[in-house]
């Protein structure tokens, strides 16, 4: 079978042929005929509309185009069916579905999803810009318009207050930033109190960006009235994923950022956020549906931004209006609308046909830089499979010799009942909550139940051979039998990251990830349950189908010891993440994310009740 080529070329190249082919002196590769057209520029629908492509863009729209056709002319009859530009995500990580990009450009274009804007800070963090570039390249052998941000944060935050296995700062920011025109901008700055207290390397990296002619995103957590929002703004970062009410997005609004609202496997914002539409009726320019973080399960099961745009659409958006959400607005956003986003003359022919209504956002077709790439939900096209160097395969710096006693949770008292911090899970969002609980001390170390609330958490440094070891406490997880779970997924750093209520089982599972060279590692009384994440500890060799299916094997393990938390998986592996409200756990300890900024706190309170000690003999 001869492989199609999914280049991209630039307009200015393409104008002669373009003309031609729309005043009918040169028959048109691929014609759509007779189609219901989804207008996002306009806001229109237009029926009996039919489109003629040459080569990779579009030459011409209208009602009538035969006289584009000839002998050789690919005719799609689409009877009346609606179609629309294809789907953009304006944020998201593809580490997150633990897939290579080749698997993913698989596993998303089949439901729509024709391009996106990544943000690679999960490589990045184990390899910097080595893993950048490989990421980049894998990508520009798909069919995607896959766009690529620098990641802002390596580390996070400041170096003192986690370990990560690379740094990038401002040269580094403009040396990748020149890679090339899929090279789009800088990623999420989550270190949003260092922009505001103008920390040198985040405006740096900032600067390097805007004199590149690049944009920045952002990541602000603040609340939606705090006052250092425009400070944040007035930095040059023009857009946030970090939406989770009406207000934030109508902040963002008025500042002239692009809100995005997000829907991703673990955190569900769609539904509050997307009130600044429907109830406020706010102008819908710049908002935005993205789904920054989703699990392979999830795509399989439920898909990517059709999912997204369906959501939209049943929370009282009109369709027309959603589908300009993660289309134009997108491109628009990012400075690339005359190339993708819209069906026009001279963009990318990417395009969707649409089975049943267009509320429905069921994808029959995808069309891929000119080329018919999914049908009926499968995978048409093909390409060459994309090869790591071992150097991305063996990255976790760690002996597979972890001991129980390595987690001990040592407390300032020998016996007795303390008071100590607990990171405790939100359900469905990023957040965490700081708690205040007693728990057990017995000789010096702090007891956890196998059926209690609370859990251990650990952090070990898997990239420099630093030594560096934390453990803390967690509640909301809702283990009612002896379990843990290892993972080297744990953003942003991603170091090994170990929870459990059984310190032998821990280790186990800790040692497990190790003798993978990373991956997930699920150990309870059932048994054990594996998932190798070879490539930097974050994302696997295999197809997305036989991701999908381990993830799901990681799901059902962790719901068999009596966690009932949806997408464990994704929502545990942020409890290391430093940036985000309100506790987490770094390998330097535990850390606090407020508003008055980020900071190591210690673990213990006060002694609620202190067993008393016996009295000597001389008393």
């Amino acid at each position: 079978m001869n492989k199609p080529s999914f280049e991209r070329p630039l307009m200015a190249d393409c104008v002669p042929d373009l003309v031609a082919t729309a005043r009918g002196d040169l028959p048109a590769t691929l014609v759509i005929r007779g189609g219901t057209l989804v207008n996002v520029i306009s806001g229109e629908i237009l029926p009996e509309m039919s489109i003629a492509v040459q080569g990779a863009r579009i030459a011409y729209v209208g009602k009538d185009v035969s006289h584009t056709i000839g002998e050789h002319t690919r005719i799609i009859e689409a009877n009346g069916k609606y179609i629309a530009p294809g789907l953009l995500d304006g944020h998201c990580h593809i580490e997150s579905t633990q897939m290579k990009v080749t698997e993913f450009a698989r596993a998303v274009l089949p439901s729509g999803t024709t391009g996106g804007f990544f943000d690679p800070h999960e490589i990045s963090n184990v390899l910097g810009l080595k893993g950048l570039r490989l990421m980049l390249d894998e990508a520009r052998t798909t069919p995607m318009a896959a766009y690529m941000q620098v990641a802002s944060c390596v580390p996070s935050t400041h170096p003192g207050l986690e370990t990560t296995g690379a740094y990038i700062g401002p040269e580094e920011v403009a040396e990748a930033l020149s890679w090339g025109p899929d090279m789009i901008g800088l990623g999420e700055v989550m270190n949003f109190p260092g922009v505001v207290y103008g920390d040198e390397t985040m405006i740096g990296e900032i600067q390097a960006t805007l004199r590149a002619g690049k944009v920045a995103d952002g990541h602000f957590t603040w609340a939606a009235d705090d006052w250092r929002l425009p400070a944040y703004a007035a930095s040059g970062v023009t857009g946030d994923h970090e939406c989770v009410t009406k207000e934030d997005v109508v902040e963002r609004l008025r500042l002239g950022m692009y809100a995005k609202m997000r829907q991703g496997s673990a955190w569900h914002d769609v539904a509050e956020t997307i009130k600044a539409c429907t109830e406020l009726g706010l102008d819908t320019r710049r908002m935005m549906l993205v789904t920054d973080d989703r699990s392979s399960e999830s795509l399989l099961k439920e898909g990517h931004m059709d999912f997204v745009v369906r959501l939209a659409i049943s929370q009282g958006v009109k369709p027309v209006t959603a589908f300009q959400m993660a289309t134009i607005n997108t491109a628009e956003r990012f400075g690339v609308a005359r190339d993708i986003g819209a069906i026009i003359p001279g963009n990318i022919a990417d395009i969707i046909l649409l089975d049943g209504r267009l509320a429905d956002v069921r994808v029959g077709m995808t069309i891929a830089a000119g080329q018919v790439v999914a049908e009926n939900g499968k995978m048409t096209a093909v390409w060459d499979s994309f090869t790591y160097p071992e150097e991305a395969l063996n990255t976790v710096k760690l002996e597979a010799n972890i001991q129980p006693v390595d987690l001990e949770l040592a407390a300032p008292i020998q016996e007795g009942t303390i008071g100590a911090k607990i990171i405790h899970v939100t359900e469905n969002h990023v957040d965490t909550k700081e708690k205040h609980l007693p728990v057990t001390v017995e000789n010096g170390k702090v007891v956890v139940s196998t059926s209690g609330e609370v859990c251990k958490i650990a952090v070990l440094e898997r990239h420099k051979q630093t030594g560096n070891r934390a453990v803390a406490l967690v509640g909301g997880i809702g283990f009612t039998s002896p379990a843990a779970i290892a993972m080297t997924v744990a953003h942003d750093s991603h170091n090994l990251l170990i929870i459990g209520n059984d310190d032998a089982l821990m280790a186990e599972a800790g040692n497990r990830v190790i003798r993978m060279q990373g991956g997930v590692a699920v150990v309870t009384a059932a048994g054990v349950t594996e998932f190798p994440l070879r490539i930097a500890g974050l994302m696997s060799t295999e197809s997305f189908e036989v991701v999908a299916a381990q993830s799901a094997a990681v799901s059902e393990a962790l719901q068999s010891a009596g966690c009932t938390l949806n997408n464990a998986f994704m929502t545990l592996s942020l409890l290391a993440l430093v940036v985000i409200p309100e506790l987490r756990l770094s390998d330097k300890g535990l850390v606090r994310i407020s508003a008055e900024g980020i900071e190591l706190v210690s673990l213990f309170d006060e002694v609620v009740d202190n067993t008393p000690v016996a009295p000597s003999g001389n008393e």
